[in-house]
Protein backbone atom coordinates (compact mmCIF):
# COMPACT_ATOMS: atom_id res chain seq x y z
CA UNK A 1 0.00 0.00 0.00
CA UNK A 2 1.46 3.81 -1.21
CA UNK A 3 1.34 6.42 1.25
CA UNK A 4 -1.76 7.86 -1.02
CA UNK A 5 -3.52 4.67 -0.45
CA UNK A 6 -2.80 4.25 3.50
CA UNK A 7 -3.62 8.16 4.10
CA UNK A 8 -7.04 7.89 2.11
CA UNK A 9 -7.41 4.42 4.28
CA UNK A 10 -7.34 5.82 7.34
CA UNK A 11 -8.13 10.00 6.89
CA UNK A 12 -11.00 11.66 8.43
CA UNK A 13 -12.99 12.25 5.19
CA UNK A 14 -13.45 15.93 5.68
CA UNK A 15 -10.63 17.50 3.06
CA UNK A 16 -10.94 16.94 -0.49
CA UNK A 17 -7.21 15.95 -1.60
CA UNK A 18 -5.33 16.41 -4.82
CA UNK A 19 -3.44 13.69 -6.03
CA UNK A 20 0.21 14.38 -5.11
CA UNK A 21 2.47 12.62 -2.04
CA UNK A 22 4.27 16.52 -0.91
CA UNK A 23 7.53 15.77 1.05
CA UNK A 24 9.60 18.75 0.67
CA UNK A 25 9.90 22.08 0.38
CA UNK A 26 12.00 24.99 -0.21
CA UNK A 27 11.14 29.15 -0.39
CA UNK A 28 8.21 28.71 -2.92
CA UNK A 29 8.70 25.03 -4.20
CA UNK A 30 7.52 21.82 -3.19
CA UNK A 31 8.19 18.74 -4.30
CA UNK A 32 5.97 15.36 -4.35
CA UNK A 33 7.36 11.99 -3.83
CA UNK A 34 8.81 11.43 -7.19
CA UNK A 35 10.39 14.47 -7.09
CA UNK A 36 8.59 16.21 -9.06
CA UNK A 37 8.55 19.97 -8.53
CA UNK A 38 5.95 22.69 -7.62
CA UNK A 39 5.53 26.16 -7.65
CA UNK A 40 3.37 26.81 -4.89
CA UNK A 41 1.10 29.71 -4.44
CA UNK A 42 -0.74 28.15 -1.94
CA UNK A 43 1.43 28.52 1.11
CA UNK A 44 -0.20 26.18 3.59
CA UNK A 45 -3.31 28.51 2.81
CA UNK A 46 -1.28 31.68 3.03
CA UNK A 47 1.00 30.07 6.23
CA UNK A 48 4.30 29.81 4.39
CA UNK A 49 5.34 33.56 4.19
CA UNK A 50 8.45 32.55 4.63
CA UNK A 51 8.91 30.02 2.11
CA UNK A 52 8.76 26.49 3.45
CA UNK A 53 11.78 25.07 5.46
CA UNK A 54 13.58 28.52 6.13
CA UNK A 55 16.88 27.28 7.70
CA UNK A 56 16.35 29.89 10.40
CA UNK A 57 13.07 28.83 11.51
CA UNK A 58 14.49 25.16 11.59
CA UNK A 59 17.48 26.38 13.95
CA UNK A 60 15.29 28.20 16.16
CA UNK A 61 12.91 25.21 16.74
CA UNK A 62 15.90 22.72 17.12
CA UNK A 63 17.36 25.05 19.89
CA UNK A 64 14.22 25.66 21.65
CA UNK A 65 12.97 21.95 21.82
CA UNK A 66 16.68 20.99 23.28
CA UNK A 67 15.56 23.52 25.82
CA UNK A 68 11.94 23.59 26.71
CA UNK A 69 8.84 22.76 24.44
CA UNK A 70 6.00 23.75 27.01
CA UNK A 71 5.47 25.89 29.64
CA UNK A 72 1.60 26.72 30.37
CA UNK A 73 0.81 30.10 31.36
CA UNK A 74 0.56 29.75 35.02
CA UNK A 75 4.17 30.54 34.73
CA UNK A 76 6.35 33.10 33.21
CA UNK A 77 8.76 32.27 29.85
CA UNK A 78 11.42 33.94 28.68
CA UNK A 79 10.48 33.50 25.11
CA UNK A 80 6.57 34.38 25.83
CA UNK A 81 7.57 37.09 27.60
CA UNK A 82 9.93 38.09 24.51
CA UNK A 83 7.71 37.69 21.96
CA UNK A 84 4.40 39.73 23.32
CA UNK A 85 6.78 42.69 23.51
CA UNK A 86 8.10 42.43 19.70
CA UNK A 87 4.24 42.11 18.87
CA UNK A 88 3.43 45.19 21.13
CA UNK A 89 6.22 47.07 19.17
CA UNK A 90 4.55 45.72 15.84
CA UNK A 91 0.59 45.85 15.90
CA UNK A 92 -0.56 49.89 15.50
CA UNK A 93 -2.18 51.69 18.21
CA UNK A 94 -2.80 50.64 21.72
CA UNK A 95 -3.08 47.24 20.59
CA UNK A 96 -0.67 46.17 23.91
CA UNK A 97 -1.98 43.10 25.48
CA UNK A 98 -2.07 39.45 23.53
CA UNK A 99 -3.81 36.06 24.02
CA UNK A 100 -1.67 33.76 22.67
CA UNK A 101 -3.84 30.67 20.81
CA UNK A 102 -2.68 27.63 19.05
CA UNK A 103 -4.89 28.89 15.32
CA UNK A 104 -6.99 31.72 14.19
CA UNK A 105 -10.30 30.48 14.67
CA UNK A 106 -9.23 30.05 18.14
CA UNK A 107 -8.26 33.26 17.93
CA UNK A 108 -11.60 34.37 16.74
CA UNK A 109 -13.44 32.69 19.57
CA UNK A 110 -11.34 34.40 21.99
CA UNK A 111 -12.11 37.65 20.27
CA UNK A 112 -16.44 36.95 20.16
CA UNK A 113 -15.77 36.21 24.20
CA UNK A 114 -13.86 38.85 25.20
CA UNK A 115 -16.01 41.44 23.14
CA UNK A 116 -19.08 39.90 25.27
CA UNK A 117 -17.53 39.72 28.76
CA UNK A 118 -16.74 43.77 28.08
CA UNK A 119 -19.91 44.85 26.74
CA UNK A 120 -21.94 42.56 28.16
CA UNK A 121 -24.10 42.43 24.88
CA UNK A 122 -24.37 39.10 22.93
CA UNK A 123 -24.56 40.01 19.40
CA UNK A 124 -21.99 40.21 16.98
CA UNK A 125 -22.42 41.61 13.37
CA UNK A 126 -20.32 39.91 10.23
CA UNK A 127 -20.40 40.32 6.72
CA UNK A 128 -21.52 38.57 4.39
CA UNK A 129 -18.93 36.46 2.01
CA UNK A 130 -16.55 36.81 5.50
CA UNK A 131 -15.04 33.66 6.53
CA UNK A 132 -13.74 33.13 10.18
CA UNK A 133 -12.95 29.91 10.92
CA UNK A 134 -15.44 26.01 11.18
CA UNK A 135 -15.28 26.28 15.34
CA UNK A 136 -18.87 26.54 16.33
CA UNK A 137 -18.46 30.59 17.71
CA UNK A 138 -16.11 31.12 14.32
CA UNK A 139 -18.42 29.32 12.34
CA UNK A 140 -21.23 31.14 13.43
CA UNK A 141 -19.48 34.37 12.03
CA UNK A 142 -18.50 32.87 8.58
CA UNK A 143 -21.33 33.55 6.14
CA UNK A 144 -21.26 30.69 3.78
CA UNK A 145 -24.37 28.47 4.31
CA UNK A 146 -22.46 25.43 2.79
CA UNK A 147 -20.08 25.58 6.16
CA UNK A 148 -22.80 26.48 8.54
CA UNK A 149 -26.37 24.59 7.35
CA UNK A 150 -25.04 20.77 8.64
CA UNK A 151 -24.48 22.32 12.00
CA UNK A 152 -26.84 24.22 12.93
CA UNK A 153 -28.41 25.40 15.28
CA UNK A 154 -25.24 27.79 16.17
CA UNK A 155 -24.11 29.94 18.42
CA UNK A 156 -26.69 32.84 18.70
CA UNK A 157 -26.77 36.71 18.58
CA UNK A 158 -25.01 36.65 14.67
CA UNK A 159 -26.31 38.39 11.60
CA UNK A 160 -24.40 39.00 8.52
CA UNK A 161 -25.06 42.07 6.50
CA UNK A 162 -23.35 43.16 3.01
CA UNK A 163 -19.14 44.27 3.16
CA UNK A 164 -18.03 47.19 2.39
CA UNK A 165 -21.32 48.82 2.74
CA UNK A 166 -21.63 51.12 5.92
CA UNK A 167 -25.62 52.19 5.71
CA UNK A 168 -26.21 48.68 6.63
CA UNK A 169 -23.81 48.40 9.08
CA UNK A 170 -25.46 51.30 10.60
CA UNK A 171 -28.54 49.92 10.21
CA UNK A 172 -27.53 46.30 11.62
CA UNK A 173 -26.01 47.71 15.31
CA UNK A 174 -28.56 48.22 17.73
CA UNK A 175 -28.88 47.91 21.75
CA UNK A 176 -27.41 44.04 22.03
CA UNK A 177 -25.06 44.71 19.51
CA UNK A 178 -21.50 43.78 21.45
CA UNK A 179 -19.40 43.77 18.28
CA UNK A 180 -18.55 44.36 14.68
CA UNK A 181 -16.48 41.72 13.01
CA UNK A 182 -14.67 42.22 9.37
CA UNK A 183 -11.90 41.20 7.20
CA UNK A 184 -9.63 43.94 5.67
CA UNK A 185 -9.57 41.48 2.62
CA UNK A 186 -12.21 39.18 2.15
CA UNK A 187 -10.20 36.04 1.49
CA UNK A 188 -12.16 32.89 1.24
CA UNK A 189 -14.97 34.99 0.27
CA UNK A 190 -13.23 35.57 -3.33
CA UNK A 191 -10.39 38.24 -2.61
CA UNK A 192 -12.18 41.58 -2.23
CA UNK A 193 -10.58 44.42 -0.98
CA UNK A 194 -12.74 46.93 0.89
CA UNK A 195 -12.30 50.24 0.48
CA UNK A 196 -9.94 52.60 3.20
CA UNK A 197 -13.32 55.19 3.72
CA UNK A 198 -15.67 52.12 4.91
CA UNK A 199 -12.93 51.37 7.42
CA UNK A 200 -13.00 54.89 8.73
CA UNK A 201 -16.44 55.33 8.86
CA UNK A 202 -17.03 51.59 10.30
CA UNK A 203 -14.08 53.03 13.52
CA UNK A 204 -16.24 56.05 13.65
CA UNK A 205 -19.87 54.55 13.85
CA UNK A 206 -18.31 51.98 16.39
CA UNK A 207 -17.35 54.85 18.76
CA UNK A 208 -20.40 56.28 18.41
CA UNK A 209 -22.89 53.34 19.10
CA UNK A 210 -20.54 52.13 21.99
CA UNK A 211 -19.79 48.59 19.77
CA UNK A 212 -16.19 46.91 19.63
CA UNK A 213 -14.21 46.98 16.44
CA UNK A 214 -12.81 43.23 15.88
CA UNK A 215 -10.56 43.10 12.51
CA UNK A 216 -9.73 39.26 11.21
CA UNK A 217 -6.45 39.52 9.69
CA UNK A 218 -5.54 36.05 10.05
CA UNK A 219 -4.97 35.38 6.60
CA UNK A 220 -3.82 39.22 5.75
CA UNK A 221 -1.19 39.64 8.91
CA UNK A 222 2.41 39.84 8.43
CA UNK A 223 3.67 40.85 4.99
CA UNK A 224 1.24 39.52 2.71
CA UNK A 225 -0.57 42.29 1.43
CA UNK A 226 2.86 44.57 1.34
CA UNK A 227 2.22 46.10 4.44
CA UNK A 228 2.60 44.11 7.71
CA UNK A 229 -1.07 44.52 8.48
CA UNK A 230 -3.65 45.35 5.78
CA UNK A 231 -5.51 47.44 7.78
CA UNK A 232 -2.54 49.89 7.35
CA UNK A 233 -3.83 50.21 3.93
CA UNK A 234 -7.19 51.91 5.45
CA UNK A 235 -5.67 54.28 8.23
CA UNK A 236 -7.66 52.99 10.90
CA UNK A 237 -7.46 50.80 14.07
CA UNK A 238 -9.76 48.47 15.56
CA UNK A 239 -10.64 47.44 19.74
CA UNK A 240 -9.13 43.79 18.80
CA UNK A 241 -6.95 42.24 16.06
CA UNK A 242 -7.02 38.42 15.15
CA UNK A 243 -3.88 36.76 14.13
CA UNK A 244 -2.93 33.55 13.13
CA UNK A 245 -1.67 31.24 9.55
CA UNK A 246 2.30 33.19 8.83
CA UNK A 247 2.65 34.22 12.39
CA UNK A 248 5.15 31.23 13.51
CA UNK A 249 5.80 30.20 9.88
CA UNK A 250 4.09 27.17 9.82
CA UNK A 251 3.75 26.22 13.56
CA UNK A 252 0.43 26.56 14.68
CA UNK A 253 -0.29 29.56 16.26
CA UNK A 254 -2.94 32.15 16.97
CA UNK A 255 -3.17 35.59 18.35
CA UNK A 256 -5.87 37.89 19.87
CA UNK A 257 -4.92 41.14 20.45
CA UNK A 258 -6.75 43.77 22.15
CA UNK A 259 -6.70 47.70 23.38
CA UNK A 260 -8.11 49.31 26.62
CA UNK A 261 -11.61 49.05 26.02
CA UNK A 262 -11.73 45.29 26.71
CA UNK A 263 -11.92 44.73 30.01
CA UNK A 264 -13.10 41.87 32.77
CA UNK A 265 -10.35 39.03 31.56
CA UNK A 266 -10.04 38.00 35.15
CA UNK A 267 -7.98 34.25 35.77
CA UNK A 268 -9.90 31.64 34.48
CA UNK A 269 -12.43 33.64 32.25
CA UNK A 270 -10.64 32.03 29.38
CA UNK A 271 -7.23 29.62 28.59
CA UNK A 272 -5.16 27.27 26.62
CA UNK A 273 -3.53 24.47 27.13
CA UNK A 274 -1.05 24.95 24.50
CA UNK A 275 -1.05 28.87 23.74
CA UNK A 276 2.16 30.24 24.09
CA UNK A 277 4.40 27.11 24.17
CA UNK A 278 7.63 27.93 24.26
CA UNK A 279 8.44 26.39 20.60
CA UNK A 280 5.74 28.31 18.96
CA UNK A 281 7.23 31.52 20.25
CA UNK A 282 10.25 30.83 19.74
CA UNK A 283 9.27 29.89 15.85
CA UNK A 284 7.14 33.59 15.98
CA UNK A 285 10.32 35.04 17.02
CA UNK A 286 12.39 33.72 14.05
CA UNK A 287 9.72 34.21 11.74
CA UNK A 288 9.51 38.09 12.62
CA UNK A 289 13.16 37.98 12.34
CA UNK A 290 13.54 36.66 8.87
CA UNK A 291 10.34 39.12 7.54
CA UNK A 292 12.27 41.94 8.90
CA UNK A 293 15.48 41.29 7.85
CA UNK A 294 14.61 40.13 4.61
CA UNK A 295 12.42 42.83 3.61
CA UNK A 296 9.45 40.70 2.90
CA UNK A 297 7.09 43.09 3.42
CA UNK A 298 8.79 45.10 0.80
CA UNK A 299 8.83 42.48 -1.76
CA UNK A 300 5.25 41.18 -1.26
CA UNK A 301 4.45 44.79 -2.03
CA UNK A 302 6.50 45.07 -5.00
CA UNK A 303 6.48 41.36 -6.74
CA UNK A 304 2.27 41.85 -5.88
CA UNK A 305 2.29 44.68 -8.11
CA UNK A 306 4.34 43.16 -10.51
CA UNK A 307 2.33 39.64 -10.53
CA UNK A 308 -1.08 41.94 -10.91
CA UNK A 309 0.37 43.81 -13.97
CA UNK A 310 1.43 40.01 -15.65
CA UNK A 311 -2.14 38.95 -14.76
CA UNK A 312 -3.84 41.99 -16.19
CA UNK A 313 -1.97 41.36 -19.43
CA UNK A 314 -3.18 37.99 -20.29
CA UNK A 315 -5.39 38.52 -23.10
CA UNK A 316 -8.69 35.67 -22.19
CA UNK A 317 -12.31 36.68 -22.11
CA UNK A 318 -12.13 34.27 -19.66
CA UNK A 319 -11.09 36.42 -16.87
CA UNK A 320 -13.49 38.85 -15.28
CA UNK A 321 -11.25 40.71 -13.28
CA UNK A 322 -7.94 40.47 -11.15
CA UNK A 323 -7.57 41.66 -7.57
CA UNK A 324 -6.45 41.87 -4.48
CA UNK A 325 -3.90 43.59 -2.36
CA UNK A 326 0.18 42.57 -2.47
CA UNK A 327 0.55 38.72 -2.72
CA UNK A 328 -2.99 37.74 -2.03
CA UNK A 329 -4.49 37.72 -5.54
CA UNK A 330 -7.66 37.00 -6.84
CA UNK A 331 -8.62 35.64 -10.12
CA UNK A 332 -12.04 35.64 -11.21
CA UNK A 333 -12.69 33.72 -14.23
CA UNK A 334 -16.14 33.34 -16.15
CA UNK A 335 -15.64 29.54 -15.58
CA UNK A 336 -15.48 27.42 -12.71
CA UNK A 337 -12.24 27.59 -10.87
CA UNK A 338 -11.43 23.98 -9.76
CA UNK A 339 -10.94 22.28 -12.67
CA UNK A 340 -8.50 25.78 -13.95
CA UNK A 341 -6.54 24.51 -10.49
CA UNK A 342 -6.17 20.84 -11.71
CA UNK A 343 -5.08 21.84 -15.04
CA UNK A 344 -2.49 24.31 -13.37
CA UNK A 345 -1.24 21.43 -11.31
CA UNK A 346 -0.46 19.41 -14.45
CA UNK A 347 1.40 22.40 -15.10
CA UNK A 348 3.44 22.23 -12.07
CA UNK A 349 1.60 24.94 -10.10
CA UNK A 350 -0.31 24.96 -6.65
CA UNK A 351 -3.20 27.45 -6.41
CA UNK A 352 -6.49 27.92 -4.07
CA UNK A 353 -9.94 28.75 -4.95
CA UNK A 354 -11.85 31.46 -3.63
CA UNK A 355 -15.49 30.33 -4.27
CA UNK A 356 -17.00 29.04 -7.34
CA UNK A 357 -15.16 31.39 -10.06
CA UNK A 358 -12.43 32.54 -8.19
CA UNK A 359 -8.58 31.43 -8.23
CA UNK A 360 -6.76 32.77 -5.02
CA UNK A 361 -2.77 33.24 -5.11
CA UNK A 362 -1.42 33.47 -2.20
CA UNK A 363 2.52 32.63 -2.66
CA UNK A 364 5.29 32.73 0.14
CA UNK A 365 6.37 36.37 0.02
CA UNK A 366 10.12 34.89 -1.17
CA UNK A 367 8.59 33.58 -4.40
CA UNK A 368 10.76 35.05 -7.19
CA UNK A 369 9.86 37.14 -10.28
CA UNK A 370 11.49 34.00 -12.54
CA UNK A 371 8.73 32.18 -11.05
CA UNK A 372 5.65 34.41 -10.81
CA UNK A 373 6.72 34.26 -14.39
CA UNK A 374 6.38 30.33 -14.53
CA UNK A 375 2.69 31.17 -12.89
CA UNK A 376 1.41 33.59 -15.62
CA UNK A 377 2.44 31.75 -18.39
CA UNK A 378 1.27 28.41 -16.69
CA UNK A 379 -2.40 29.84 -16.62
CA UNK A 380 -2.46 31.55 -19.67
CA UNK A 381 -2.06 28.33 -21.44
CA UNK A 382 -4.13 26.49 -19.56
CA UNK A 383 -7.03 29.33 -20.30
CA UNK A 384 -6.12 29.56 -23.82
CA UNK A 385 -6.61 25.75 -23.97
CA UNK A 386 -10.31 26.26 -22.85
CA UNK A 387 -11.03 28.99 -25.00
CA UNK A 388 -10.13 26.87 -28.03
CA UNK A 389 -12.13 24.42 -27.02
CA UNK A 390 -9.21 21.84 -26.48
CA UNK A 391 -10.08 20.78 -22.79
CA UNK A 392 -13.65 20.94 -21.47
CA UNK A 393 -13.86 22.72 -18.00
Amino acid sequence: MNNMQLEALYTSGVYGKRDAVMVRGLGATLWDQNGTPYIDCAAGIGVANIGHSHPRLAQALASQANTLITCQEMFFNDRRAELLARLAGLVPGDLQRFFLCNSGAEAIEAAIKFARISTGRPGVIAATRGFHGRTLGALSATHKAAYRTPFTPLVPGFVHVPFNDIQAMRRSINEDSAAVLVEVVQGEGGVYPGDAAYFQDLRQLCDERDVLLVVDEIQTGFGRTGRWFALQHMDFVPDILCLGKAIAGGVPMGVTAFGPRISNLAPGVHGSTFGGNPLACAAALATLDIIEEEGLVERSAELGAYFKERLCAINSPLIREVRGLGLMIGIDLRVRAMPVVRQLMEERILVLTAGTTVLRLLPPLVITREQVDCVVNALQTVLARQETGKTAL
